[in-house]
């Protein structure tokens, strides 16, 4: 017990007390200044449901959950099977492509942010380059290219994770059962399908449940290179209830927001552990 008590101590503090809290904001309308709130029940879950930007930023955020999982899991499996023969110079590849994912997010939006600007952008510029000017534009001021462009850099930014993990688990691949496979005339992808993946799938799985549960709570990368704009193109939910509890004084709608974002993001994350679970117990038992 006095083992365990520290980190109890700090999870009531810090994980339990504010969750308790915030539901005590979603059913009062509370400024950041009135120390008693007045009480509405379930106002703010009625506003958030009428509310058509909130369903803007939820489907911004699909967008975000769909490509952002999907994009990383590919580039980062390809590239991961690309170098997994690799013995000379895969330390120095691993760096490489797993620097954008430990640098700071902040810093990562601005460093884009320049690569995407209209005029003495390094995309601008090279498209032009290779005489495709016409493509050129303003990648962030444009309403219909902005939120890819951003999920771009995100998707740059994810891979390398994604990568390395996978490129771990290829190393533990049992390389008799693909050469077996081979003899008895498999192709790269039915090697790939039914030999390799079954063997890393947990790994997978655990890869895709973090890359996925990122799209719920996407924020930061947003709030630097567009802050939500250009005329709310990149809202996403986290953005949103951002800009409503901190800019326009509303922390409880922004409290609601921000629950509602948890409580979606949390049956997804169960399930695919007990995916990853699933996996892990097939492949012991295998």
């Amino acid at each position: 017990m006095l083992l365990v008590a520290p980190a109890v101590l700090l999870m009531a503090v810090f994980l339990v007390f504010p969750v308790l809290n915030a539901v005590y904001y979603v059913f009062v309308d509370f400024d950041g200044l009135d120390t008693s709130p007045p009480w509405v029940g379930l106002a703010n879950f009625t506003e958030l449901a009428r509310d058509e930007q909130v369903w803007a930023a939820a489907w911004h955020n699909l967008i975000w959950i769909v490509l952002g999982t999907v994009g990383p899991l590919v580039l980062g499996l390809g590239l991961a099977l690309l170098l997994w023969g690799v013995r000379r110079g895969s330390t120095f590849y691993r760096v490489v492509f797993f620097l954008p994912y430990v640098l700071p997010q902040v810093a990562v939006g601005v460093v884009w942010g320049w690569i995407y600007a209209p005029t003495r952008g390094w995309l601008n510029r090279g498209l032009e380059a290779i005489g495709l000017g016409g493509l050129a534009r303003g990648w962030l001021g444009d309403p219909d290219t902005a939120l890819y462009a951003v999920l771009g850099t995100a998707i740059w930014t994810a891979t390398g994770f994604v990568f390395v993990i996978i490129l771990s688990a290829l190393r533990n691949v049992a390389t008799e059962l693909v050469d077996a496979a081979m003899l008895d005339g498999a192709n790269y992808l039915q090697r790939l399908r039914y030999v390799v993946l079954p063997q890393i799938m947990p790994v997978f799985l655990m890869v895709t449940a973090l890359t996925l549960i990122g799209g719920f709570a996407v924020f930061d990368i947003v709030f630097v290179m567009t802050g939500g704009g250009p005329a709310n193109a990149t809202e996403v939910l986290g953005t949103y209830a951002y800009s409503n509890a901190f800019q326009l004084s509303r922390i409880s709608y922004g409290t609601t927001l921000a629950l509602v974002v948890t409580a979606l993001a949390v049956p997804v994350a169960v399930w695919l552990n007990r995916l990853q679970r699933r996996a892990s117990l097939e492949g012991g038992g295998a």
